[in-house]
C-alpha cells in the first residue's frame, strides 16, 4: 500500500540556525548513577544489530571513511607568497594614511577616529544582523512534541493504572529493560497497539518520576518545566540514592540521543517505513511480482514513521491523510511496512541515505550522498534530475562549484520540500563555509534564485565586501554581475581603498565592453583572424562615451574624494579619458588648503563623505592619534612644570572648575536623528503578522536594543542613530522568519504603539 509524495516544490520561511546535540545532558544522571551499570555504545550496536528487524539480518556498521591529507606543495607556496603580498599592500595603505594624516592637528585626528570607532560598532550590529535566521527545532525539542503529541504511537505501557502511549523502537534503542520486555524469549511479539503492564519495585517510583523517566528516554535531557503529564521540574532527581540506584541497574543510563537513534537507523529495529522511489526498477519488479521479498528492500532506506513524524511536517500530514483514508489500517492488519514513493524528480534517490542520517541525527553528513550515476550504467535512472537545473554552476569565466556544495544545494532544496529546517539550515552552514574566490560567483547566482537562501546569500555578499581587495586582483572579478558590484560598492565596511575600488571598477567595465563588442560583430568575423576574440583589442581603442555609459550605475558609488594619493595615476587617466567629470576643487585638496576637509563630515562648514572602515587606513589613524596624544601629553607636563612656582590663589581667578563644551568633548556634536516616517505597506504582499506577534517584535526589539553591543554603538559620539536602528529591526525580523521588505510594516507599527510622552521626547 504505496502513496505517492511527488508534490510541486514550495517555499517556505527561513528557520534558525541548527542546534548541535552533543549528548552531553544524560552526564549529569550517570553522575548521579552507579557507572558499572552504563549501557555503552558497542553493546547495544551489537545487540540491535544480532537482532535486526524482524524476518531480516541487522545491516553491518558502515566503515569510517579516511581523508587522504594532501602533502604541501605548490598551493601552500602560493598561499605564502599572497600573504607577503597583503602584507606588502598593507604597509603601502598604512604609509598613505600617515602621510595624510601628517599636517592634521589633534581634534582633527582624533574626529576621524571617532568617526572610525563609530563606523566599527556600527559593522557590528550589521554583522549580527546579517547572521540572523529563525531557529530551527533541533532533535531533543522534536522528540520531546513526539512524546507530548503521541504520534504513531504502537504499544501502551500502564504503569499504576495509567497508560502511556510509546513508541517501541525508541524504548527498544535507548533502554535495555524496555528492549528485553518487548521481546521477552518464549513469548509471542507484541503487536500493534499491545498493552505492557509494567511493576516497579521501590515505593519511590510514583507517576511523575515514570513519566520523567519516559520523557529523558525520548529527549535525553530532564523535563525542563511543567509538562502534561511530566511532573514538575527536576521530578526524577527528586527521589533518594536508592530510588536512582535501582533505576540505574534496572534501566541503564542511555548513550547520548543521536547516538542511540543512529544505532536504531543502522540496525532497522522495529521498523515500520520504506523509502521508494518511483524510478526504481527493483520496487518497480517487486510490486510486480506481488509484493516484497526480505531482499527487495535496501538496509538504508528502513526507518520509522514516529522518527519522520517528529521531524518532517510533511510526513506528518502524509501518515494523518492516510491514517484517514484506511490504508494504515490495512497495513497493520497485513503487518506490512509502508512504503513512502518519493518522485525522483523532487528528491533524487542517492541523497536518501543522507536525509534518513540527518533525521536520525541532527547532522548533515554529505559523505552519505552516493556519487551519480551516468547514463550508460545501469540504475542510472535512480540518481534523477537535479533540483537546481542550470543554478549549481557559475557563469563563464567563473569555475564550477566543487561537488560538495552542489550536494548541499540539492539536499536544501529537498529540505524546504520536506518542511525540514534542521537540514534547511545544516545544508546552509555548509554552502557558507565553503565561500572562496572560486565558489563566490556561483554561490551568489544560486542564492539569488527562489529556491535559493536568503542567509547564505547576505554570507555571500559580506564575504565578497571582506575579501573584495583578493577579489579585484583576480579573475573572479569580471564574473560579478553588475547588482552584486553595486552593492559591494555601496557598503561602508568594503575593504579596500578606493584606488583599487576605481582599478576595479574600470577593468570591470572594459571587459564587459569588450563582450559587448564582441556580440556586436558579424557572425562571418567571429570565427576568423579579424575578430575581436581572436586579434584583441587595446584600451585606447575602446569608446570612451560607451564605457562611460556601462559604469554610470557604479560611479556614484566611488568615494573619489578620499582617494589616497589625491594625484594617483589612475585618477588622472580616468579624468583624461573622461570616464568620471573633473570634480571641484575642494574634493582634489592642494598642499595650500587643508586636507582634511573631505574626511570630516560636517566639520568646518563642509558636507564631506564617510569614509569606509578600511582596517589599514583604521589602524594607522589610530597610531597617528596616539603619537600625537603622547606628543600632547609631554607639552602640557613641560607646561604645568613652568608654572608649578605660581601661587594657588591665582588658580581661582576664572572660576576653578572647567564648563564643558556644549558640542562635546571635541567640539563636535552630532545632528539629531528624525523618528522614522510613517510608511504605507502594500497591501497583499506579506501576510500581515496578529497584534500579538507585532508585539513580540517590538518586545524583541527593546532587548536588542537594551543589548551591549547596541548601547555600545549608539553611545558613541559619531554614531548612526537611523542605521543602527535599521540593522535591530531587520534582525528581529530574520530571527522570526519574515523578510526583509516587512521593515515597513515593523516601523510603521513602533510609530502607532508609541505613546504621546514617548512621541515628545
Amino acid at each position: 500500500m504505496g502513496v505517492s509524495a511527488s508534490h510541486p516544490q514550495h517555499s517556505i520561511s527561513q528557520r534558525a540556525r541548527l542546534g548541535s546535540l552533543h549528548g552531553q545532558v544524560h552526564s549529569g544522571l550517570s553522575g548521579l548513577l552507579p557507572q558499572h551499570q552504563g549501557y555503552s555504545l558497542d553493546s547495544k550496536r551489537n545487540v540491535l544489530a544480532s537482532r535486526g528487524a524482524p524476518g531480516k539480518e541487522g545491516r553491518a556498521v558502515r566503515p569510517e571513511r579516511k581523508r587522504k591529507s594532501a602533502p604541501p606543495g605548490l598551493a601552500t607556496l602560493k598561499q605564502k607568497l599572497s600573504r607577503r603580498r597583503r602584507a606588502s599592500r598593507t604597509a603601502h595603505h598604512a604609509k598613505q594614511m600617515r602621510e595624510l594624516l601628517s599636517g592634521w592637528p589633534l581634534h582633527e585626528v582624533a574626529a576621524l577616529v571617532e568617526e572610525y570607532e563609530a563606523a566599527a560598532a556600527l559593522k557590528e550590529v550589521a554583522s549580527q544582523a546579517c547572521l540572523a535566521r529563525s531557529k530551527a527545532s533541533s532533535l531533543a525539542q522534536d522528540m520531546a512534541c513526539l512524546y507530548e503529541y503521541k504520534y504513531c504511537t504502537d504499544v501502551d505501557l500502564v504503569f499504576q493504572d495509567t497508560c502511556f502511549p510509546v513508541h517501541r523502537a525508541i524504548l527498544a534503542a535507548r533502554c535495555p529493560y524496555f528492549r528485553t520486555r518487548l521481546s521477552l524469549p518464549g513469548t509471542p511479539a507484541l503487536g500493534y497497539g499491545a498493552e505492557l503492564r509494567l511493576s516497579l519495585g521501590p515505593p519511590g517510583v510514583d507517576l511523575p518520576s515514570f513519566s520523567s523517566l519516559l520523557w529523558f528516554l525520548y529527549t535525553g535531557e530532564f523535563v525542563p518545566e511543567e509538562q502534561p503529564g511530566c511532573g514538575t521540574k527536576g521530578s526524577l532527581l527528586d527521589g533518594d540514592n536508592g530510588v536512582l540506584s535501582w533505576l540505574s541497574a534496572e534501566f541503564g543510563t542511555p548513550n547520548a540521543l543521536a547516538t542511540d537513534l543512529l544505532v536504531l537507523l543502522e540496525s532497522g529495529y522495529y521498523y515500520d517505513a520504506v523509502l521508494c522511489f518511483s524510478s526504481d526498477l527493483e520496487y518497480t519488479y517487486a510490486e510486480m511480482c506481488g509484493g516484497y521479498g526480505p531482499d527487495a528492500v535496501p538496509d538504508e532506506l528502513r526507518c520509522h514513521k514516529a522518527i519522520l513524524s517528529a521531524r518532517c511536517p510533511f510526513f506528518r500530514r502524509l501518515f494523518q491523510r492516510r491514517l484517514q483514508t484506511g490504508e494504515e489500517l490495512t497495513e497493520r492488519a497485513l503487518q506490512a511496512p509502508t512504503r513512502i514513493v518519493l518522485d525522483d524528480s523532487v528528491m533524487p534517490r542517492r541523497y536518501a541515505a543522507a536525509l534518513l542520517h540527518c533525521i536520525y541525527t541532527d547532522t548533515v553528513d554529505l559523505t552519505l550522498v552516493t556519487p551519480p550515476a551516468s547514463p550508460s550504467t545501469p540504475g542510472a535512472l535512480a540518481s534523477g534530475p537535479s533540483i537546481l537545473g542550470d543554478a549549481g554552476t557559475a557563469p563563464s569565466p567563473g569555475p564550477c562549484l566543487p561537488s560538495r556544495v552542489e550536494d548541499a544545494m540539492e539536499l536544501y532544496a529537498i529540505a524546504l520540500f520536506l518542511e525540514f529546517g534542521a537540514m534547511a539550515q545544516g545544508c546552509e552552514d555548509i554552502i557558507a563555509e565553503s565561500l572562496s574566490l572560486d565558489s563566490l560567483v556561483a554561490i551568489l547566482n544560486w542564492s539569488c534564485q527562489p529556491h535559493g537562501s536568503s542567509w547564505v546569500h547576505r554570507r555571500a555578499l559580506h564575504f565578497l565586501c571582506e575579501e573584495f581587495s583578493r577579489v579585484a586582483a583576480s579573475p573572479i572579478l569580471c564574473s560579478l554581475s553588475q547588482e552584486y558590484l553595486f552593492c559591494a560598492l555601496q557598503s561602508d565596511f568594503l575593504q579596500a581603498s578606493e584606488q583599487d575600488v576605481l582599478k576595479a571598477v574600470i577593468k570591470w567595465g572594459e571587459y564587459h565592453l569588450i563582450k559587448r563588442m564582441e556580440d556586436r560583430e558579424p557572425n562571418l568575423l567571429s570565427s576568423t583572424a579579424h575578430s575581436v576574440s581572436k586579434k584583441g583589442i587595446r584600451r585606447k581603442d575602446l569608446d570612451p562615451e560607451e564605457l562611460r555609459e556601462m559604469l554610470s550605475p557604479l560611479l556614484p558609488c566611488l568615494r573619489l574624494e578620499l582617494l589616497l594619493p589625491a594625484n594617483a595615476d589612475t585618477l588622472t587617466n580616468a579624468l583624461k579619458r573622461g570616464l568620471i567629470s573633473r570634480p571641484p576643487s575642494d574634493m582634489l585638496p592642494s598642499m595650500e588648503d587643508k586636507k582634511g576637509n573631505a574626511w570630516l563630515r560636517g566639520r568646518q562648514g563642509n558636507i564631506g563623505v564617510k569614509p569606509r572602515l578600511f582596517t589599514p587606513y583604521v589602524e594607522e589613524a589610530k597610531a597617528v592619534l596616539a603619537e600625537q596624544m603622547a606628543v600632547h601629553a609631554d607639552k602640557e607636563r613641560h607646561r604645568w612644570a613652568r608654572v608649578s612656582s605660581v601661587p594657588d590663589t591665582l588658580y581661582m581667578v576664572d572660576g576653578g572648575v572647567p564648563r564643558p563644551h556644549p558640542h562635546g568633548p571635541l567640539g563636535f556634536g552630532t545632528a539629531p536623528h528624525d523618528p522614522p516616517p510613517l510608511l504605507t505597506v502594500v497591501g497583499n504582499e506579506i501576510p500581515v503578522p496578529s497584534l500579538a506577534v507585532m508585539r513580540q517584535l517590538v518586545k524583541r526589539y527593546r532587548e536588542l536594543r537594551g543589548s551591549g553591543v547596541a548601547r555600545h554603538a549608539l553611545a558613541l559620539p559619531c554614531s548612526d542613530t537611523g542605521s543602527i536602528t535599521r540593522y535591530l529591526q531587520l534582525r528581529v525580523l530574520r530571527e522570526a522568519g519574515l523578510p526583509d521588505f516587512a521593515l515597513d510594516l515593523l516601523q510603521a507599527f513602533m510609530i502607532l504603539s508609541r505613546s504621546p510622552d514617548e512621541i515628545l521626547r
